[in-house]
């Protein structure tokens, strides 16, 4: 395939059009879909959909597709495993696969001492698990999260979720117990990044846990180390080191949310690498099996200390999601983890360099390939670009390269990472593109309205 975009047809093309129609009368509308890509193959980080056109994939399938489409290292291994056996629980059965998985994570997570892991299918169910086994080994109830925060939508990790409203909409009254603090974002902070990072420790601190719930009454600090769903905002170091000595203080376990940023998205294997964090309990999902359903969460082993029947999962840990999750680990470790640190520098700087030129870009920031840009109307006022934004990933669709928003108005750049810096060149271009296009005719509105109200 092609390193760069190429599109044959209007989109979506006829096919598309067909099967997106027989999926509005028979598929949840719950799912969110920010425009009619229909997929039908891909390789590396090229997607070709049911039409024949081909796209630079930046969503990745919102981070999961670590090692691209199909890889075929992963491939082999899923082959090779479904072979032997597809299923046998790991609740009430032992098989090797599972076994080796848990042995590579002990000597991966950011977690001191002996670590032992427990298996879902989902990020929902490795935050699910963490709120069981906080409650469960300090015997409290509370739990302290953050504002625009994403850690699932079911019931019980939904209370933790803070991204969206539409998410908590309808479902209420949610898991009780639950509190909320600011996450700091420096760049829509008024002051330093040391100020910002103590600004939302002191709610912590200060507010939380005097005025709402005692210390000896929170079970855990659930947070993510750099907030995916809520604008891939990276912290102050301080902030999250400011936790963990919280967490210390008061007896609360830290629980660490790696599912977007784990799995060598950042440059290193895990995002706390870069802040020195060390957890109680992490959890990972999303690109630790190359796509396939898994969900772990990590403790240390006096933490996981849950008798048998505590909590199970029928498909957690299935054993071909294991198999698939040992050969990622293997490429993640080989040159991916690398690679996206080399080839995330590069795309960080070209995007830097189009903020030179386009006053529409406010804010670049990120690590390795978890890249935010967040839009704004006016730097001065930060106003934010909200329609700008989502014109913004019609526009690159268009052109062939697939992105998410994140936040009110940032973009998420979430390639495979094995992405290459051709590909990464090409995508700037495309961005630059789309940014002239966006610019121009918001501009134009603008103007149009103005002259109306005049």
């Amino acid at each position: 395939m092609t390193n760069a975009p190429l599109i044959k047809t209007p989109l979506p093309g006829p096919k598309a059009k067909a099967i997106i129609d027989r999926d509005s009368r028979v598929v949840s509308p719950s799912y969110t879909r920010d425009y009619p890509l229909v997929i039908a193959r891909g390789e590396g980080a090229i997607v070709e959909d049911v039409d024949g056109n081909l796209f630079l994939d930046c969503a990745a399938g919102i981070a999961v597709n670590s090692t691209g489409v199909s890889h075929p290292d992963v491939v082999k291994a899923i082959a090779e495993q479904a072979a032997k056996f597809i299923h046998m629980s790991g609740t009430d059965f032992y098989y090797e696969p599972q076994v080796r998985l848990a042995e590579e994570l002990a000597g991966l997570v950011p977690i001191d001492g002996d670590v032992r892991s427990f298996f879902g299918n989902s990020g929902t169910e490795a935050t699910e698990a963490a709120i069981k086994l906080s409650r469960y080994h300090t015997r409290r109830a509370g739990i302290i999260a953050f504002l625009g925060s994403f850690h699932g939508r079911s019931l019980g990790s939904l209370a933790l979720t803070s991204s969206k409203s539409v998410q908590r909409r309808g479902f209420g009254p949610l898991m009780p117990g639950v509190y909320h603090a600011p996450y700091p974002d420096v760049y829509r902070f008024n002051g330093s990044a040391e100020a910002c990072a103590e600004a939302s420790l002191a709610y912590v601190r200060d507010q939380i846990l005097v005025h709402l719930a005692a210390p000896d009454e929170v079970a855990a600090i659930v947070v993510e180390p750099i907030q995916g769903e809520g604008g891939y905002i990276v912290p102050p170091p301080s902030f999250l080191q400011g936790l963990r000595a919280l967490a210390n203080e008061h007896g609360i376990t830290l629980v660490v949310d790696e599912v977007q940023s784990g799995m060598g998205r950042t440059g290193r294997m895990f995002a706390s690498e870069h802040f020195g964090l060390k957890a109680d309990i992490v959890n990972v999902a999303k690109g630790i099996a190359s796509g396939l359903p898994l969900g772990v969460t990590c403790a240390r082993a006096d933490v996981m200390n849950w008798p048998p029947g505590a909590h199970a999962s029928t498909f957690g840990g299935n054993p071909v999601a294991c198999a698939a999750a040992l050969a990622t680990i293997r490429l993640l470790r080989e040159q991916y983890v690398r690679n996206a640190a080399v080839v995330g520098e590069h795309l960080l700087n070209g995007f830097r360099a189009l903020q030179e030129k386009h006053a529409l870009i406010g804010d670049v920031r990120g690590k390795g390939l978890m890249l935010g840009v967040e839009l704004v109307r006016d730097r001065k006022t930060k106003t934010r670009a909200v329609e700008e934004r989502n014109a913004l990933v019609q526009a690159m669709f268009r052109r062939g390269v697939l992105v998410l928003g994140a936040g009110k108005n940032a973009i998420r750049f979430a390639p495979p990472l094995l992405l290459t810096k051709d590909q990464a060149d090409a995508v700037l271009r495309v961005f630059d593109a789309a940014l002239e296009e966006v610019s121009r005719e918001h501009a134009t509105a603008d103007s149009k309205t103005q002259g109306t109200a005049s």
